[in-house]
Order: structure tokens, then C-alpha cells, then sequence
């Protein structure tokens, strides 16, 4: 009797767990998955519905709907639904930029026993006709082009690189493009030289490291100049990263590389008055195993360092680089940055921090 009364009661409290679970609220989607096919990326915002019920005993409230990509943007009933109430999670998807296939989720967050159920959308977005300034962003006078900037990225010392910018003339007549303020590492020219109305053309640059004969990040701003009149808005930037060409060392070299340490990578100079000039040293130390050569040392805009005379520092060696801050003219929160390159393989370039506040009186 007594095992017949344990088993009677296990049983009443497994019903009782039964119909609890059945008295919460369960989200029933009609379909989780919407194939939308082929939209086209010009045909404006598409709007989808998911539509569900509320199929359990108790009111259902969704608390959050997130969506897997920026393109696609929910909004949901956010009113408590009652047992036998429905809903709609709406899907807005901006095909604007996003051509190619996508397929994108919609997790929804609810009191529900099914309390995450993750929604799908999948189609593709036909790409648009490209117009002349999708193409050619940039707009130059009586050019447009594919952009402003000759990036010549990583170069070592003795490398010569090729660039190119798409252009294409915007003029009613023939436009004959040349260059201004042109360095002696830069070859560049337009092909052709002169640009029929509404025809592309390329300009072309070549640069040579050697010939420049620096180090690090570097830059050169280049005028364009149209049917030989000059305006010094019309300008290219051209830039290089100038640096040690160490994919030619081999392990024994790199094992035994010079390693440039700074104890203080920022120094902060506190409080000081409009005008006042602070100066600090930062120490530069050579642990590694062979000759750490000081390249470079540059400074950023109102702050001078100086590059130290002894730019070969043998193992185990330091020195010292002087930096100075001069407040003339500025006001605020001040942020500087000196830069230092060495032949360190593993950190050729560093940037140490000058930081303060400048008070007006």
C-alpha cells in the first residue's frame, strides 16, 4: 500500500508538471523561412512578415527581435498576445549596396516555452546598372575618378611600384591633364594626355624608393592641372610605407635581430600654460643580439624630436631621443606622437605618445 501511495503521488506531480508546461505560452510561426527570390538593389525597401499565434495557455510577449545583417531591420508586436492571439514580426530589407546572394536570420526572443525560434530570409539582390559616378567617385574639375590616392603600401628601399587611377572627363571639350609639385622618385602621367569628351583615360605613377631615400609611412601631395591652368584644389596624395626588406632575412638572421625596446611609450607632460614649452627623453634600448640601426625619428604636428647621434646601438646599448612640445597657439586636450623606425624585425615601427592639457589663461 505504502509503495502504491509513492507511486500515486509521483504520478499526480508528473501531471501536474504536464499541464503546468501547457499552461505557458508557445509561439507557432505559419512558415520560419521566406525564399524572396530575385529583388533588384535599385527597386527600393521590400517588407516580409512572419506571421504566429499564441498557442499555449498563457499570454506570450516577445522581448526581442534581432536581425544577423544591418540589411534587414525587425520590428515586431510588442503587446502581450492572449492564448489564441497573433502577432507579426516584420523583416524591412534595403537592398541598397548589398548585391549577390544573401541569406540572413531573425532570432526571436519570447516568454514562450520555444523561447528562441530563429527566423530565415534568403534571396539575392540583382545588382544595379552603375552610373558613371558610381564608378568614378571622386570629382576633380572637369574630371571624375576612381579615386584620390596613389597607395604604394609596403615598399623596401630599393623597390620601384606601379599605380593606376581609373579617370574619365566630365568636360564638353578636350581636356589636357598634367602635374604640378612633382618629386623625383614620382613618374606620372595621364594616358593619353589629353581626354576626348566623356572618354576614360589612366593615370599612371611610378615610384622608386631608392630615389626618395626615406623610411616609414610617407607621403607627397601631386597637383593636376587641366589644359595648363592651375588650381591647387585639384590634388593627388601619394604614400608609401618604406621598410626594411625583411622577407629576405633567413631564420639564423632573425634569431639574432636587434630588438628595440622603450621602457615609456607615453609620456604624459599634466597641465601646462598656453605657451609654455615642455621637452622629454625618451630612452631607446637595444635588447637584442645584433646592431639596432635608428632609421627614422619624426614627430607630429606641434611637438619636434630630435634623432638622437648615435643611431647604432650594439647589443645591450641605449640612447636617448629629446622631444619637445611647444603649446603656442594650442588649447585642450593635446595628443602628439613621435615616431621611431629601426631595422627591429618585429617592430619596425613604433609610436610613442606626448599627452596633456593646455590652459588658456
Amino acid at each position: 500500500m505504502r509503495k502504491l501511495a509513492t507511486f500515486v503521488f509521483l504520478l499526480s506531480i508528473s501531471a501536474v508538471t504536464i499541464v503546468a508546461q501547457h499552461a505557458k505560452p508557445n509561439i507557432a510561426f505559419e512558415k520560419s523561412v521566406f525564399k524572396i527570390g530575385e529583388i533588384k538593389e535599385d527597386g527600393g525597401i521590400k517588407n516580409y512578415e512572419f506571421k504566429f499565434k499564441n498557442t499555449g495557455a498563457q499570454p506570450l510577449v516577445v522581448h526581442n527581435v534581432k536581425a544577423s545583417c544591418g540589411c534587414t531591420t525587425p520590428q515586431w508586436t510588442k503587446k502581450p498576445i492572449p492564448p489564441g492571439g497573433s502577432g507579426v514580426i516584420k523583416a524591412v530589407v534595403d537592398p541598397r549596396n548589398r548585391p549577390g546572394n544573401f541569406n540572413k536570420t531573425i532570432t526571436v526572443s519570447s516568454n514562450a516555452q520555444n523561447a528562441t525560434v530563429v527566423l530565415r530570409l534568403a534571396g539575392k539582390i540583382l545588382p544595379r546598372k552603375m552610373t558613371v559616378n558610381d564608378l568614378y567617385p571622386r570629382n576633380m574639375d572637369k574630371i571624375r575618378l576612381g579615386g584620390n590616392h596613389l597607395a604604394f603600401t609596403s615598399m623596401t628601399p630599393k623597390q620601384v611600384k606601379k599605380e593606376e587611377i581609373k579617370v574619365i572627363s566630365t568636360s564638353d571639350d578636350t581636356v589636357k591633364v598634367s602635374f604640378l609639385n612633382v618629386p623625383a622618385h614620382i613618374k606620372i602621367k595621364c594616358v593619353p594626355e589629353v581626354i576626348a569628351p566623356g572618354k576614360p583615360a589612366l593615370i599612371t605613377a611610378t615610384y622608386d624608393a631608392k630615389v626618395k631615400n626615406d623610411w616609414g609611412f610617407v607621403t607627397d601631395n601631386i597637383f593636376v592641372i587641366f589644359n595648363d591652368v592651375r588650381n591647387y584644389s585639384n590634388r593627388l596624395t601619394v604614400s608609401a610605407s618604406i621598410q626594411e626588406d625583411f622577407a629576405s632575412w633567413d631564420a639564423e638572421k632573425i634569431k639574432n635581430a636587434p630588438v628595440a625596446s622603450v621602457t615609456e611609450k607615453t609620456w604624459k607632460f599634466g597641465e601646462i600654460k598656453q605657451g609654455d614649452v615642455v621637452d622629454h627623453n625618451f630612452e631607446i634600448k637595444n635588447d637584442g643580439k645584433s646592431d639596432l640601426i635608428i632609421r627614422k625619428v619624426k614627430a607630429s604636428c606641434g611637438c619636434t624630436a630630435i634623432k638622437p647621434q648615435k643611431t647604432i646601438l650594439a647589443p645591450g646599448e641605449s640612447t636617448l631621443i629629446a622631444a619637445k612640445f611647444n603649446s603656442k597657439g594650442k588649447s585642450g586636450r593635446q595628443t602628439k606622437t613621435v615616431t621611431i623606425v629601426t631595422n627591429d624585425p618585429k617592430l619596425a615601427t613604433q609610436r610613442l605618445m606626448i599627452t596633456g592639457n593646455v590652459k588658456v589663461n
